[in-house]
């Protein structure tokens, strides 16, 4: 009687261990995705030691602006001065803005930009009105999913409302809301006085149709030298870890002397160790779809954030919804570094829930001695203007904007960078170093 009990015990208990086999396999399968290949999982590893984490304001900054006031123009391209005014800007109640121009073009524009009592925000791409939000203070916002590159605020020095204007030159088109301030004279103290402390500026091409606005004096600009070593630059290991779902699944190559390669089944990470800049791609995550303009810029933007890869001062330039594009430009002391012989910017294409490929350098910039600061002198923009106006090379009538930056040159032998104080000019949507032998240095052209 005993073996028959022993034996029926076991069955029981054999049935019992399948059935609980059965329901286990069960849960997995209905919790794990079907698709492992197509969508990565999300690695929390920083690139640096003390990653930081930026939000929209850190990232989406106008470059310029500039004032109109009875007696004439200022500006300023200054950064501190430029957060000063943002800063602001964050304290007014603005209401929802509406469509008040569905037909705003240039000469629309330009008359309205030559207008006085206003002054104008210039950002270097379309920012999306939703993503820009999180910046303004917009009461019960039901914000439309529109960008723009220029905003302008309107006083009336009787009214305790200001008008905001938010412009899309591409897609000639302008919003507006009302905003209110605490006080006048708080506000004449505060933005108008501080405004007219602003260098003069003048506009250099009044009978075109294009409004450019640029410093009637010279320019000074500091010249940096920055020396490298180990600690200034990150180790390619570190995006390997940080970019793969699978960094132990990866395999290390050498294609040249100046090329490694990182690899697993589904992506790449090519390293030029020369130029110290590298290219990832995952194929499969590539998407054909149009991408809606403030999701694309939050999520490119958390994307950097995940991993701490904020390593200098980079900033939204511009994107291209329809390819998925997006583009960040160094910065340095606030002025944008627009030429060089090495990279300087993060490029990002995103694709189906994830990068599919993002491009970038892996140096930062080092220390400065003193010694190798040195202030230059840059001819007053009123010149520049001039001198693209006389050129027989050049159409001055297609160029959008004339700004200070700078050109960054890095010696590979000395290991060094050396940023480099020049005017640039934009047309037809790309960057050109002015030069005084060489009018406009049409080969160093960037988007």
């Amino acid at each position: 009687m005993g073996l028959k009990y022993i034996e029926m015990i076991k069955t029981i208990t054999l049935i019992f261990l399948i059935g609980l086999s059965l329901v286990l396999t069960f849960l997995i399968w209905n919790s794990a995705p079907y698709d492992t290949i197509g969508k990565r999982a999300t690695v929390d590893v920083s690139i640096t030691d003390s990653a930081e984490k930026k939000d929209i304001a850190s990232v989406v900054k106008p470059y310029k602006i500039h004032f109109n006031f009875e007696e004439g123009l200022t500006g300023t391209t200054d950064a501190e001065q430029i957060d000063y005014m943002v800063d602001h800007l964050k304290r007014w109640r603005l209401t929802n803005p509406v469509l008040a121009d569905k037909s705003f073009n240039k000469a629309k524009l330009n008359q309205f930009l030559r207008g006085e009592h206003r002054f104008v925000f210039y950002f270097p791409g379309a920012v999306p009105l939703p993503v820009y939000e999180s910046v303004l203070n917009i009461e019960n916002p039901n914000v439309p999913e529109v960008s723009f590159d220029l905003m302008v605020v309107e006083w009336d020095v009787e009214a305790s409302t200001l008008g905001i204007h938010f412009i899309s030159r591409e897609n000639e088109l302008r919003y507006e809301s009302v905003a209110k301030f605490y006080d006048q004279q708080s506000f004449n103290r505060e933005i108008i006085n501080v405004g007219r402390s602003y260098d003069e500026y003048v506009e250099v091409n009044p009978a075109g149709q294009q409004f450019i606005v640029v410093p009637v004096e010279e320019v000074q600009l500091i010249q940096n030298t920055y020396f490298q070593n180990e600690k200034d630059e990150i180790n390619p290991t570190r995006f390997r870890s940080a970019l793969f779902s699978d960094p132990n699944a990866v395999r290390r190559k050498s294609v040249t002397s100046n090329q490694e390669d990182f690899q697993d089944n589904h992506a790449l990470m090519s390293v030029d160790t020369e130029k110290k800049q590298l290219q990832f791609v995952h194929p499969v995550a590539e998407s054909k779809e149009i991408a809606i303009p403030s999701e694309l810029l939050e999520d490119t933007i958390d994307f950097i954030n995940e991993h701490g890869g904020w390593t200098d001062e980079y900033r939204f330039s511009h994107m291209n919804f329809k390819t998925r594009y997006v583009n960040f430009k160094l910065y340095v002391r606030g002025i944008p570094v627009l030429g060089g012989n090495t990279s300087t910017e993060i490029e990002e294409t995103w694709g189906e829930e994830s990068v599919y490929r993002y491009k970038r350098p892996y140096y930062t910039l080092g220390d400065t001695l003193p010694s190798e600061l040195e202030k230059v002198t840059l001819p007053s923009g009123k010149e520049v203007a001039e001198a693209l106006m006389a050129s027989d090379e050049i159409e001055f009538h297609a160029i959008d904007e004339i700004i200070p930056a700078y050109y960054m040159e890095q010696d590979i032998d000395l290991n060094i960078f050396v940023l480099e104080p020049s005017w640039y000019y934009k047309r037809n949507g790309k960057w050109f170093r002015f030069s005084d032998e060489q009018l406009g240095g049409e080969k160093d052209g960037l988007e």
